[in-house]
């Protein structure tokens, strides 16, 4: 069986049977909860993998969940949300959510999303991201102590700013970073005019990873929200 333990947060039973049968079907083991303060006591009591999260549960906000596990855990959570609005994302991402679904939402979806994620958490696991000198990913190699990047094994001529900008999605590879969390790593605040300045710097950053426009693509552009570095087998 799949030794990864998935906590589902989910009030609406339909959608949280749904969720569990797909677990269930794919070995995942899995806990439950149906509110809030539940889900806390879930998450502190068993320490699970990944944490599945609706954002309107009947007693508290999923955000007011996903912040108060942030003060002592950094376990993948994954929001399921009917709520589409831009703000409800950034929000969510913001205050410490990895991903965020939108119902409606397929299974091979959720399925593909969970194995990111899992492929995020055993880097963590393995303290590959705090402890390798190297980073690869497809094509890509990141020398982060020589300070120099690689592309099909030639070096890639980056400035200052696109280097800090791939360092820092390739060290969160898998997870959506907004542009507020992003703008405020590089330049230390967010105004418009640095979200500004970000597209600039990720649109040239983007065509030196991606020079041919049917071959890879490791940064994938999340409209009003912000970007993530996609891993690629």
């Amino acid at each position: 069986m799949n030794k990864t333990v998935v906590l589902v947060v989910e009030d609406d039973r339909p959608i949280r049977n749904l969720i569990v049968t797909t677990l269930k079907m794919h070995d995942y083991k899995y806990l439950t909860a149906k509110n809030g303060a539940s889900a806390i006591m879930e998450a502190s009591s068993h320490h699970p993998d990944i944490v599945l999260l609706d954002l309107g549960l009947p007693d508290m906000e999923g955000v007011d969940v996903i912040k108060k596990i942030r003060t002592w855990s950094n376990m993948p959570i994954i929001v399921i949300s009917a709520r589409s609005e831009d703000s409800d994302k950034i929000e969510a991402l913001d205050s410490g959510a990895d991903d965020y679904i939108t119902k409606p939402f397929s299974v091979e979806e959720l399925l593909a999303r969970i194995r990111v994620t899992q492929r995020r958490l055993a880097i963590i696991q393995a303290g590959e991201e705090q402890e390798a000198s190297i980073f690869i990913n497809g094509q890509l190699k990141i020398d982060y102590t020589a300070g120099c990047t690689y592309l099909k094994g030639k070096e890639l001529h980056l400035t200052p700013i696109e280097y800090k900008l791939l360092c820092l999605l390739s060290r969160n590879v898998g997870r959506v970073l907004t542009h507020t969390y992003i703008t405020q790593q590089i330049w230390g605040n967010c105004s418009q005019n640095d979200i500004a300045s970000l597209r600039v710097f990720m649109a040239t950053l983007r065509k030196k990873l991606e020079p041919d426009k049917n071959g890879l693509q490791y940064i994938q552009t999340h409209i009003g929200i912000g970007y993530r570095m996609l891993r690629i087998e």
